[in-house]
C-alpha cells in the first residue's frame, strides 16, 4: 500500500485552496495541475485536480462541483504546535477569512476544519493530579484560540 492521501473535493476553487494551504504550511508545494478535457465532466481547460503536498503529506483538491463541495466538523485537520508563536501563526493564517469556533478550532475561508492545538494542552488535560487536569479542561473550554500561558496557569491555580 502507497499510503493513504488526503482528498478535498471544491466547487471551483480548488487551485486556489492548494496554493492558499501550500503558503501556509513549511515543506509545501503545488505537485499537479490537471484539467478537464472535452468530454468533461467539467468545462474544457478548466482546473479538475491539484495535487499538493503540505509538509510532506499528500493532497488531491478536485474541482467536482457543488453536490458534495462542503465540509463540516466531523472531519478535521489538526495542527500540533510547540509554542504559542505557532499557535498564533497557524490561527492568524488559517482563520483570516473563516470563522472561529471554541477550544482550538476553527475553520478557513473555504469551509475547511483546522484545530490548531499546542503540545501542552493534551499534556496538561492528562496531568496525573486530575483537579490540575480539569482546571486546564474548564480554561480551555472558554477559549477560542488557545493560549498556552493561559492553561499553565489555571492549572496552577489551587482550588
Amino acid at each position: 500500500m502507497e499510503g493513504i492521501t488526503t482528498f478535498l473535493w471544491f466547487d471551483g476553487n480548488a487551485e486556489e485552496a492548494a496554493n492558499f494551504y501550500v503558503s501556509v504550511f513549511p515543506n509545501s508545494e503545488i505537485n499537479d495541475v490537471s484539467r478537464y478535457g472535452e468530454v468533461g465532466p467539467g468545462e474544457s481547460g478548466q482546473v479538475m485536480t491539484v495535487a499538493f503536498t503540505l509538509n510532506g503529506r499528500p493532497f488531491i483538491a478536485l474541482n467536482g462541483g457543488p453536490e458534495h463541495a462542503s465540509f463540516n466538523l466531523a472531519v478535521s485537520f489538526m495542527i500540533n504546535c510547540e509554542s504559542q508563536e505557532e499557535v498564533d501563526y497557524y490561527w492568524d493564517a488559517l482563520g483570516k477569512g473563516g470563522k472561529e469556533i471554541q477550544c482550538g478550532w476553527l475553520t478557513d475561508r473555504f469551509g475547511l476544519p483546522w484545530q490548531i492545538i499546542p503540545t501542552a494542552l493534551p499534556e496538561l488535560l492528562s496531568d496525573p493530579d486530575r483537579d490540575k487536569a480539569q482546571r486546564a479542561m474548564k480554561a480551555m473550554l472558554e477559549m477560542t484560540k488557545i493560549d498556552i500561558n493561559k492553561l499553565r496557569e489555571a492549572a496552577k491555580a489551587s482550588a
